[in-house]
């Protein structure tokens, strides 16, 4: 058995009280009324350093940052090396941190006497953060490795970027251009309601040059943690308000009243608001500062999507019968995309775009597993995103209706694609996917266009919409809200502590 990493976020009330009907879905008439024809994408595998497995982070607060506008991938690939810190697993490989482009995968290689390291975030320009054991002690949470915090710049020289003073353990989650570094990281104040789950008090971290900075928190809450830079160096990130404890915000690891914020040197940590419930999360930040999310009502029987910016603050984006809904990504221009209910039971994929003033929402559908969420989208409007329902991935261009991206590759590639990461603004896709023997890929998916020519087994004829349906076999997955990196994951449940986002599956 090995744990994985499903931590795409949604709105967290959706995941709790979703209940499934039957009978036809919006997506079906959307296919006869809005013909589109879509490009063939070929599948590109950076492959293992020789064990069965690959994978992906995939993001902290929602936003996924392993492959860039330069087609650079990162992750964490399989050895045939075990473990000496694995328990009771049959299949215990330890991992290397790799780097893919153009074909070439690099391995970013360990910390000095580690055994494990992963990538968590590439930059514009290539700079990636992740995480890596040293294969010393952590004496604060009795453990026999510590996990570091690491940073890779352009020489490709891995940096233990340390951690907060007292302690062992940091988590970081993306880094900028210019090489800042954020994520969340544990003091010495012990703390039972701890968003790390490690029993101590979890503080969102700002990293550069060698020097980590705690960021505080809003209000008199006593933990954060920071998710997301940008290129303007805004942070971006969630934060206990209080004490009061919020069974709506727990169901993403949060306990207690949560609200988000953004950071910068200058103005310091500032929260965003609220709806006037207990739980408020942000997911995305673009380099306009634009942050969305999802924050309760009143009560907290239900969330809305937002989008917030310095002029005009929050706005609610609403859903199409206003029920449930999260905005979990958004590109350059400000298109969000997320998810929300329909007739108050399904729920499908959505897309907000600000024209003439005013914020239109287009319904893109679901499968028939009418459980579909949009997770990222570029700056074409391309959009991707997965039914949790039925484990099918999905494509939407423009606003046109979704199609099974299963249905674009190669029949014959062996694997079953699931789970999205990231579309970049060329088109490529981060995505997981299982082969015959239930082995966990990290892939890229290029697509045969005009940008990409020449690409070794592309198909560059066009595909109509009503072939690109769901005829796969659905894949179930189970979805977490959030969770700590891939390596936290990995080796904290292999000794049973808490984590926030370890599925098991054999």
């Amino acid at each position: 058995m090995k744990f994985e990493t499903w931590n795409r976020v949604f709105a967290v009330t959706l995941l709790a009280t979703l209940v499934i009907p039957g009978g036809v879905t919006a997506q079906n008439t959307a296919k006869q009324l809005h013909p589109h024809q879509h490009h063939h994408y070929q599948i590109a595998d950076p492959g293992t350093f020789g064990g069965p497995q690959s994978y992906q982070q995939l993001g902290t607060l929602g936003a996924v940052g392993d492959l860039n506008n330069q087609g650079a991938f990162g992750g964490l690939a399989d050895t045939l090396t075990v473990d000496p810190n694995c328990v009771n697993f049959p299949s215990c490989y330890a991992f290397h941190a790799f780097l893919w482009q153009n074909g070439d995968k690099t391995d970013l290689g360990l910390l000095p006497g580690g055994t494990d390291s992963q990538v968590n975030w590439i930059s514009a320009n290539g700079l990636m953060t992740g995480n890596g054991d040293n294969g010393q002690p952590d004496p604060l949470i009795g453990i026999p490795f510590q996990i570091r915090g690491t940073f890779w710049g352009h020489d490709r020289a891995m940096t233990d970027i340390g951690a907060l003073p007292g302690t062992y353990l940091a988590g970081p989650y993306a880094v900028n251009n210019r090489g800042e570094v954020v994520g969340e990281a544990m003091n010495t104040i012990p703390d039972s309601n701890s968003i790390s789950g490690f029993g101590y008090q979890t503080r969102a971290f700002y990293w550069k040059d060698g020097v980590m900075q705690d960021l505080g928190t809003l209000g008199t809450g006593t933990d954060a943690l920071a998710g997301l830079i940008n290129e303007r160096g805004q942070v971006v990130g969630v934060s206990y308000t209080n004490e009061i404890p919020s069974a709506a915000c727990a169901i993403a690891g949060y306990l207690l009243t949560t609200g988000p914020f953004i950071w910068d040197k200058k103005d310091g940590m500032k929260g965003l608001g609220g709806f006037g419930g207990t739980c408020t999360v942000a997911y995305d930040l673009n380099n306009r500062g634009q942050v969305v999310g999802s924050s309760a009502l009143p009560g907290d029987s239900i969330f809305h999507p937002f989008v917030w910016d310095a002029e005009t603050g929050m706005t609610d984006l609403g859903t199409p019968d206003g029920g449930n809904g999260g905005a979990l990504a958004l590109n350059e221009n400000g298109d969000v995309v997320g998810n929300g209910e329909v007739n108050g039971s399904a729920v499908h994929a959505l897309l907000w775009r600000k024209r003439g003033g005013k914020w239109r929402m287009t319904d893109l559908g679901t499968f028939e597993g009418l459980c579909g969420s949009a997770t990222s989208i570029n700056s074409s409007a391309q959009v991707v995103g997965y039914d949790q329902c039925n484990g099918l991935p999905f494509l939407s261009e423009d606003g046109a209706p979704i199609v099974d991206l299963n249905t674009l590759v190669p029949s014959n590639s062996g694997l079953q694609l699931n789970e999205v990461g990231q579309i970049n603004d060329r088109g490529e896709i981060s995505i997981n996917g299982n082969d015959v023997n239930n082995n966990n890929h990290s892939v890229v998916l290029i697509p045969c266009d005009e940008n990409h020519p020449g690409v070794e087994g592309c198909d560059y004829s066009m595909v109509d919409v009503p072939a690109a349906v769901a005829q796969t076999t659905p894949v179930v997955r189970t979805t977490s809200s959030r969770s700590l990196p891939q390596l936290l994951v990995h080796r904290m449940n292999r000794y049973r502590f808490r984590s926030l986002g370890g599925s098991p599956r054999n």
